[in-house]
C-alpha cells in the first residue's frame, strides 16, 4: 500500500507567502519542517491508501479528470490562517477560500481514484528516512477517513505552512490576515510523510491551459 495524496501546486504568489510563514514558524520552533524540495507546498484534493500495485491506475484516473477541468484559469483566495491541534504543537496552514470548481474537482478525483483505494493502511505506507516511526497514528487515521472527514461540506483546501506550538500559532491567528489571490500552475500524486507533507514526488500530472 502506498499513502497517497492528489494535489494542485501553487504558483509563485503563494509559494511566497508559505515560505515566508514557515520561515517564521522554524524561528519560533526549531523542530519543525522546512518547506523545500522534499516538502513541497500543495492544495490537497484527497488523500487516501491505494494499492502500489495499482499506482499507474490511479495516475490514469487522476489525469483524465484534470484532462476535462482548466485550475490554471481558477482565480483562488487566501484568506486566513488555521492549525490542526496536537497539543503541545500544531499542524498550521493557510486557508483557501472553497469554490465550486475545487469541489467539483475533488469530487470528481475521489470518484475516479475510489476503485484503486483501501480502507486502511500502516507506517510502512508512507515516505519515511526514520523507518516509519516518524508516522502519526493520527495521520493514519486521518488518510484512511479522509473522504469522510475532509470532502465535500469538510472540504477545508489550504496550503500546509509548518508547525509551531499552539501558544505561538494562537498569536498568529490572532493578527490581521491579508487576503490574496493566487493560481494553480500544476499537480501531482505524492506519497505522504510526516505531519502529511508531500514528501516525495510519484507523478507529475499535466494541467491543461
Amino acid at each position: 500500500m502506498t499513502a497517497i495524496d492528489i494535489a494542485l501546486e501553487p504558483d509563485a504568489t503563494m509559494l511566497q507567502h508559505a515560505k515566508d510563514a514557515n520561515a517564521r514558524l522554524l524561528k519560533s520552533f526549531a523542530k519543525g519542517f522546512p518547506l523545500d524540495e522534499t516538502h513541497h507546498p500543495h492544495i490537497t484534493l484527497l488523500q487516501q491508501f491505494v494499492r502500489t500495485a495499482d499506482l499507474d491506475k490511479v495516475y490514469a484516473a487522476a489525469n483524465a479528470v484534470l484532462a476535462e477541468e482548466k485550475p490554471t484559469s481558477w482565480t483562488l483566495k487566501a484568506f486566513k490562517y488555521y492549525y490542526i491541534p496536537s497539543p503541545p504543537v500544531g499542524l498550521a496552514g493557510i486557508v483557501v477560500e472553497p469554490t465550486d470548481d475545487l469541489h467539483r474537482l475533488q469530487d470528481e478525483i475521489i470518484k475516479a481514484v475510489e476503485p484503486y483505494t483501501v480502507e486502511s493502511g500502516t507506517p510502512a505506507a508512507f515516505f519515511s528516512e526514520d523507518g516509519g516511526r516518524d508516522i502519526q497514528d493520527d495521520l493514519i487515521e486521518y488518510v484512511a477517513h479522509f473522504v469522510k472527514i475532509a470532502a465535500g461540506e469538510h472540504f477545508n483546501p489550504h496550503v500546509t505552512i509548518g508547525v509551531g506550538t499552539e501558544t505561538y500559532l494562537n498569536e498568529m491567528l490572532a493578527e490581521p490576515f491579508d487576503s490574496f489571490t493566487f493560481s494553480a500552475n500544476s499537480a501531482s500524486v505524492y506519497q505522504l510523510g510526516t505531519y502529511g507533507t508531500a514528501r516525495k514526488e510519484l507523478k507529475a500530472l499535466p494541467l491543461t491551459p
